[in-house]
C-alpha cells in the first residue's frame, strides 16, 4: 500500500507537466453522448433510435405494461397529447362536464397535433348521458360541394379518381358544427370558455413532442406545394425542431373569432368567406351555400352483443360496422372451427390467423357496401346478424390464409380521445384530417388546413360510394362504446385510418376474452392488416414470435414498429355502496353539492405509448 501511495504524486506531476488536469484526463477516457438528455442534433434528429437498453419490467401485473391505469372519480380524460389532456382537465376543474371537456380537448388537439386533426376536418362522437341514462351518437362528417359530380372529376379535371390532396380532395368541414351540436345539447359551457385553452396554446406556442415531430417532418415536401401551408407550418422552410416552441397566431385568431361569434362565423361569416376564397384561388368549387347549409346529425348507434357485452359504433358512412361484423364472425365461427381464442392465446400463431381472416371478410363487406345511407343505405340488418356471420365460416380455412375478396384504401391521420365527469357523463370522440395535414391546403389568415376526406369517394358509377353533390364520403373515423345490461362500461377508440375497426375488435378481445386491463390492452402487440395490398404488419417482437409460422400459412407479413394507430380508453367501475351523483340543475352558478360529490365509483383510463399523450384525472 505504501508503494502505491508513493506513485500517485508522480502521476499527478506528469499530467500537470503535460498541461492536462487530472480530472480532464480522466474525462477524455469516457466521452459523453453526442445527444445528452436525449436532445437531438443535426446528425441525430431522433436520439431514441440509438437506445439499445432492454425494457424495464413492472413489479406487479403484466410485466411489460408501460404504466398503471389512471384512476379518478371527479373527472378524467385520455388523449394523444398531454396538453389536450390538461385542457380537458382544466374545464372539468372549472365545473364543466365531460362534453365541455371533450370539445376543449378536440380544439386543443387541432392546435397541438395539426397534422392529425383540426377545424377543417370531421368529427364523430358517442355520448353517455347521465341524465337520460342512454347513448347518443353525433355524425359530423362533411359533405361534398354541390358541384362535385363524377363528370366534374373525369371531364373537367381529367382525373380517374378523386385526388388525395389539394383543394379538390376537400369536403365541407364538420368539426366546428360538431362542437356546437355537442355543447348545445349536452354542454354546460359555450365556445367562449371551452376554446380558451386552445386559443392560448396557439397564441403563446406549444412544445413539439417526439411522435408529432416525426409526422410533421414526413409532410414537409407536400406542405411546400401550397404557399399558405408552407408559411404556416414550416418555419424557416422546415418542420419545427423537436422540443422547439411552435406558434400559430392565425389559428389563435380563428378560435377567438369563434369564441365571440359562434358557429355561424365558420359556416356563414368571415371564416366561410376565407374558405370559399381559398377554394376559388386553388381551383376548387366550394360555394358559400355548401358551408351555410351544412348541419351535423344525431344518429342511432349500431351495436352487437359480444360475450355478454354490447359494443356500439356509429352508422355509415363511418366504417364502424366492420368492427361489429368482425366480432360476430369471431363469436360464431371460431367455436365452429373447433377453437377458443382465450385458450389459444396471443402467443399461438393460429390465434392471429383467425383474427386476420375474420378481419378480411368483414372489410370485404365494408368496402362493398359502405356509403352515405341517404344515398345508398348498406344492408346492415343482414350484415350485422349472427346468422349472416355463420354463412361466412366456410370461407375461413383454419390452416391457410385466404386471398382478399375486395380491396380498399387504408389511409389515416386522426385523433381519438375519451372524457368522463363526476356526474357519470362519458364521451367517446374521434376527430380527423384524414391523411397528415389533410389536403395540405391552408386557409390564409386563419391558420388551419382542410381535410382531404373527399378522396374517400369513388368515381365508379356502379358503387354506392360514388361521388355526388352534398353526399358524405366513406369515412374511416369511428368512436366506440361498451355497455352491459343498459349501463355504461367503457368509452374507447383507436385512431389510424383502416386500422380502426380491426383494432377495436382486438381491444374487445383483449379485455373481455383475455382479461387485460384498460392500459394493458394497448401495451400489447397488435396486428394491422392492409385491405389495399393484403399485407399484415406485426409489431417487431410479435413478428419474431409468430411471423415464420404465419408466413408458412400463406400470410404476407411486415415487421413493424409503432404501427396500429393509437388507443385511448376510459372504463367506469361502479360502486353500489356509494350514493348516486347529484346532477347540476342547469348552466348557472357552479357550486353546491352537485359540484363537490364525486362519481359513485372509479374511472379507469389507459393511453397508448405509440402516441405522445396520457390519461389524467383527479
Amino acid at each position: 500500500m505504501r508503494r502505491k501511495g508513493r506513485l500517485l504524486p508522480l502521476t499527478v506531476t506528469l499530467l500537470v507537466l503535460l498541461g492536462v488536469s487530472p480530472g480532464q484526463g480522466l474525462a477524455q477516457q469516457q466521452p459523453g453522448s453526442p445527444t445528452p438528455f436525449g436532445k437531438p442534433n443535426a446528425a441525430t434528429p431522433n436520439p431514441g433510435v440509438d437506445n439499445t437498453a432492454v425494457p424495464a419490467t413492472r413489479p406487479v401485473g403484466y410485466l411489460d405494461q408501460t404504466r398503471s391505469e389512471v384512476l379518478a372519480r371527479n373527472g378524467i380524460a385520455a388523449t394523444s397529447n398531454p396538453l389536450a389532456t390538461a385542457a380537458a382537465e382544466r374545464i372539468l376543474l372549472q365545473g364543466g362536464n365531460a362534453i365541455d371537456a371533450a370539445v376543449a380537448a378536440s380544439a386543443t388537439l387541432g392546435v397541438v397535433e395539426p397534422m392529425s386533426t383540426g377545424m377543417g376536418g370531421d368529427l364523430f362522437a358517442i355520448v353517455w348521458s347521465a341524465k337520460d341514462k342512454k347513448l347518443y351518437s353525433l355524425a359530423s362528417s362533411g359533405w361534398a360541394p354541390k358541384a362535385w359530380t363524377a363528370e366534374y372529376f373525369t371531364e373537367t379535371l381529367g382525373v380517374d379518381e378523386v385526388p388525395g390532396r389539394g383543394i379538390n380532395s376537400a369536403v365541407v368541414p364538420g368539426t366546428v358544427s360538431g362542437w356546437d351540436a355537442l355543447l348545445k345539447r349536452f354542454g354546460s359551457m359555450g365556445f367562449k370558455d371551452v376554446l380558451e385553452p386552445a386559443a392560448t396554446y396557439a397564441e403563446q406556442g406549444f412544445p413539439i413532442h417526439e411522435r408529432m415531430h416525426g409526422q410533421w417532418r414526413s409532410s414537409v415536401n407536400t406542405l411546400r406545394q401550397d404557399a399558405d401551408s408552407a408559411r404556416t407550418w414550416l418555419p424557416d422552410g422546415q418542420a419545427p425542431d423537436l422540443y422547439s416552441v411552435f406558434r400559430n397566431p392565425e389559428m389563435a385568431h380563428t378560435l377567438n373569432v369563434l369564441r365571440k361569434k359562434g358557429r355561424d362565423a365558420f359556416y356563414k361569416g368571415e371564416i366561410a368567406e376565407a374558405i370559399v376564397a381559398k377554394s376559388r384561388a386553388a381551383g376548387g368549387v366550394m360555394a358559400r351555400d355548401d358551408l351555410a347549409e351544412y348541419r351535423s346529425e344525431w344518429v342511432t348507434p349500431l351495436s352487437t352483443e359480444y360475450h355478454g357485452y354490447d359494443v356500439h359504433q356509429l352508422p355509415p358512412p363511418g366504417q364502424g360496422f366492420a368492427a361489429l361484423e368482425m366480432l360476430n364472425i369471431l363469436d360464431v365461427c371460431v367455436p365452429r372451427l373447433g377453437f377458443d381464442l382465450a385458450e389459444l392465446g396471443p402467443r399461438d400463431p393460429r390465434y392471429w390467423h383467425l383474427l386476420i381472416e375474420a378481419k378480411k371478410l368483414a372489410y370485404s363487406d365494408l368496402h362493398t357496401h359502405n356509403a352515405d345511407p341517404k344515398f345508398a343505405a348498406p344492408p346492415l340488418d343482414r350484415l350485422l346478424s349472427k346468422e349472416y356471420a355463420a354463412t361466412l365460416c366456410s370461407k375461413i380455412d383454419p390452416d391457410r390464409a385466404t386471398p382478399l375478396e375486395v380491396n380498399g384504401s387504408d389511409l389515416g391521420g386522426t385523433v381519438y380521445f375519451a372524457t368522463a365527469d363526476r356526474w357519470g357523463n362519458m364521451v367517446s370522440l374521434v376527430n380527423s384530417n384524414y391523411s397528415d395535414f389533410g389536403s395540405k391546403v391552408t386557409i390564409p389568415r386563419y391558420g388551419f388546413v382542410l381535410a382531404n376526406r373527399g378522396s374517400g369517394f369513388t368515381l365508379d358509377a356502379d358503387h354506392p360510394n360514388v361521388v355526388a353533390p352534398r353526399k358524405r364520403p366513406f369515412i374511416t373515423i369511428i368512436a366506440s362504446f361498451i355497455t352491459k345490461d343498459g349501463k355504461p362500461v367503457m368509452a374507447f377508440g383507436n385512431m389510424g385510418g383502416g386500422t380502426q375497426p380491426q383494432a377495436h375488435a382486438q381491444h374487445i378481445i383483449n379485455m373481455i376474452d383475455l382479461g387485460m386491463n384498460v392500459q394493458a390492452t394497448t401495451d400489447v402487440a397488435r396486428f394491422d392488416h392492409s385491405q389495399s395490398n393484403d399485407v399484415t404488419s406485426l409489431d417487431a417482437y410479435l413478428f419474431d414470435l409468430v411471423g415464420p409460422r404465419l408466413q408458412e400459412m400463406g400470410h404476407q407479413l411486415n415487421r413493424a414498429n409503432g404501427h396500429a394507430g393509437g388507443y385511448q380508453g376510459i372504463l367506469f367501475e361502479p360502486d353500489p355502496r356509494l350514493p348516486e351523483p347529484i346532477l347540476p340543475s342547469g348552466r348557472g352558478e357552479r357550486r353546491g353539492e352537485a359540484y363537490e360529490r364525486p362519481v359513485n365509483g372509479v374511472y379507469r383510463a389507459g393511453s397508448d405509448p405509440r402516441k405522445d399523450g396520457h390519461a389524467g384525472g383527479w
